[in-house]
């Protein structure tokens, strides 16, 4: 089951991409209607285990063959339970948490199942997964399980325990370990999840106004919103997915593992919670077009734009070693401004940042553009 050689993404990765992009909906959904910090340290603690969830099953079918019958059945198995997990999102720390759990475990376990699988066809390659992600790894599962038949006052900090045990993991998967993956493919897999999650934000807020009256308020704060979340592509798809993923194809083999760790798995669980706070941010505005925005509506704006936009210069960091100090400052501006206009109507505060992103969009232009990597050339 193993990839003859690396390979572009397909069809079925891009169906169970879907199917949790809703769950991150459900995610943005919860969140913004429990935009106070208890509701959102839950909201982060469900979207950990989604994304982790997700970001293992993209080492898992890095190296894998997609083209595979038992790998692609595998992988819409995996998707339909997924389904599942993501529809008892909203109910996973109320009656629904084992409806949340179960399928939870159920996808990683089929995930660390085919990896493990996979790489027993290429022992004796030099290239090899750390046996204490694996051990660590179901170890916080049987904790999520644990967390799941809790009391619901006690779930959240297990449930949060079990993300401690997934970072032990985490840490522990470079130890005397050479990861196979494919640069370009790794890269092309977390590229589609954020720009599906990106329009996801879009159809959010396309939704909650659907039936609502045309006021001049409502089109402008709707348009402001567009503008933001096409700025917001333009930062990341720009130029610099690509010059990440040209730094990440050319480390050395042992640093692939780490790397892709730091710069993807880690790095882009904030850049995709910038997405969802951004898209719960503008879902409330929409519904209250000729109303200042609530301070925690403000909050999730700010903050969201500040992760999106700091995880991707994160990425580029880990991946090149550049730093983008002026990105940096540009958005730290941005969400100064954005509080100072907080009390004005809520077209004000998207403004703010729609100005903050073309600006860095402007001091960054005629940054070398690199073609992607050709997932067929690279191993």
């Amino acid at each position: 089951m193993h990839a003859p050689q690396a390979q572009a993404v397909t069809f079925v990765e891009l169906f169970f991409d879907l199917v949790f992009v809703f769950a991150v909906t459900e995610v943005t959904a919860l969140t913004a209607h429990h935009l106070d910090p208890a509701g959102v340290a839950r909201s982060g603690v469900l979207f950990w285990l989604i994304w982790w969830a997700w970001t293992q099953f993209t080492w898992t079918l890095s190296p894998a063959d997609t083209q595979h019958p038992r790998v692609q059945a595998l992988t819409l198995v995996a998707s339909g339970v997924a389904f599942i997990m993501a529809a008892s999102v909203t109910g996973a720390f109320g009656d629904q948490a084992l409806w949340f759990a179960i399928p939870y475990v159920a996808i990683r376990s089929i995930g660390i199942g085919l990896q493990v699988r996979i790489d027993h066809e290429r022992a004796g390659e030099g290239v090899g997964i750390a046996m204490a992600w694996v051990y660590l790894s179901l170890v916080g599962l049987v904790v999520v399980l644990v967390g799941a038949v809790a009391p619901s006052g006690a779930r959240p900090w297990i449930w949060l325990g079990a993300i401690v045990v997934d970072l032990a993991a985490a840490g522990a998967s470079s130890r005397d370990a050479v990861w196979d993956l494919s640069p370009a493919h790794f890269s092309e897999r977390h590229g589609l999840f954020v720009i599906i999650a990106l329009g996801e934000s879009l159809i959010i807020a396309g939704s909650a106004v659907s039936d609502e009256a045309r006021t001049a308020d409502l089109v402008l704060a709707a348009g402001a919103a567009l503008v933001v979340a096409c700025l917001l592509w333009w930062t990341y798809f720009g130029w610099l997915k690509e010059a990440a993923e040209h730094g990440f194809a050319g480390v050395a083999p042992e640093q692939l593992g780490p790397t892709a760790r730091d710069a993807y798995s880690l790095g882009h669980f904030p850049l995709i919670g910038g997405i969802i706070g951004f898209a719960a941010a503008v879902e409330e505005i929409v519904l209250h077009p000729d109303e200042p925005a609530a301070g925690p509506v403000i909050a999730a704006l700010a903050i969201g734009i500040l992760l999106f936009v700091g995880s991707s210069a994160f990425a580029l960091w880990r991946t090149t070693g550049e730093v983008l100090r002026g990105r940096l400052v540009i958005v730290a501006v941005t969400v100064a401004v954005v509080a100072i206009v907080a009390s004005a109507a809520p077209v004000w505060p998207l403004a703010a940042v729609a100005v903050g992103l073309a600006a860095i969009v402007a001091s960054e232009h005629g940054r070398e553009r690199h073609e992607p990597v050709d997932a067929l050339d690279v191993g």
